[in-house]
């Protein structure tokens, strides 16, 4: 992608604090910033729908895409990509076809994929070292280009919110009352399916396949907590998982602390989680 995002690099080099002062943290930062939003407004959707579980099968499925990517020549970035995309229609299709509960379908196709992942790295032993990177991801390594690529699907997953929050949110009810309101629910569900897909290959880039379901649930568990209202919840989501973002990214960056980024962003996101159930037992909270 031809985007030139270097002036964004260049206005949060002017932030106070030494931590920004190396390029790959605030590419790192930028890539966080713009990550947040998006995995709280689909965690949102992601518990509405109860798929929680749908982040680690697609998550899981990096480790085949990256091997098929080597083996066949092609660029490992785009292969992820595209078969977790496969991975997560695919996902949809058994649901919708079989009849089966989605936890039911996301368990099929995750096994499915894992043991097929497994399979094509044992066959290449010198894979494992490249599948690791997935485990645990990394965001200080994210590229300019990775970070163009998740600003532009920000900017769509925007775009599908503004048009579609009201029917996702009747399609989470009750398809059959989502039916009869007219709204389109294959083409919501493949849709949704799809950019959470998309969603979840590049959040295992920043916190791995290990912690990527907590950075899509969490936050958007802490909305519901703090939230009066679906509107309450959503924001809330979003202010979460930034504040997040920028502080486990700051904490990782010190030295007295000296953590991995990524398990550091899930950790303050799930301290705000227990904050916030504090705060509804506190008295006088319901």
């Amino acid at each position: 992608m031809s985007m030139d995002i270097s002036a964004i690099y260049n206005v949060l080099g002017l932030l106070p604090g030494e931590w920004l002062q190396p390029l790959f943290m605030r590419q790192a930062l930028l890539g966080l910033i713009l990550l947040a939003p998006m995995t709280a407004m689909l965690g949102i959707h992601v518990l509405n729908f109860r798929m929680a579980f749908f982040s680690d099968a697609v998550g899981h499925s990096a480790f085949a895409g990256l091997a098929l990517g080597l083996i066949l020549g092609a660029p490992p970035t785009a292969s992820v990509l595209v078969f977790g995309i496969l991975v997560g229609l695919a996902i949809m299709m058994v649901q919708r076809k079989s009849g089966l509960s989605s936890d039911t379908a996301i368990g099929i196709v995750f096994s499915a994929v894992v043991a097929f992942g497994l399979a094509v790295v044992s066959r290449q032993p010198s894979l494992a070292r490249d599948v690791q990177q997935f485990l645990y991801g990394d965001i200080l390594t994210i590229s300019q280009g990775e970070t163009a690529v998740i600003l532009a699907l920000l900017f769509i997953i925007c775009v599908v919110e503004v048009i579609g929050w009201n029917r996702m949110l009747t399609l989470s009810l009750s398809p059959t009352l989502a039916k009869v309101d007219g709204v389109a629910t294959a083409f919501w569900q493949y849709l949704f399916a799809g950019l959470l897909a998309l969603v979840v290959m590049f959040s295992v880039r920043a916190v791995g396949v290990l912690l990527v379901t907590a950075m899509l649930v969490v936050p958007a568990a802490t909305g519901r907590k703090l939230g009066r209202s679906m509107r309450g919840m959503f924001w809330w989501a979003i202010t979460v998982a930034l504040f997040s973002a920028i502080l486990g990214l700051y904490l990782s960056a010190q030295e007295w602390i000296g953590t991995a980024s990524g398990a550091t962003v899930i950790l303050v996101a799930c301290l705000c989680f227990a904050c916030a159930c504090l705060a509804r037992r506190a008295p006088g909270k319901a």
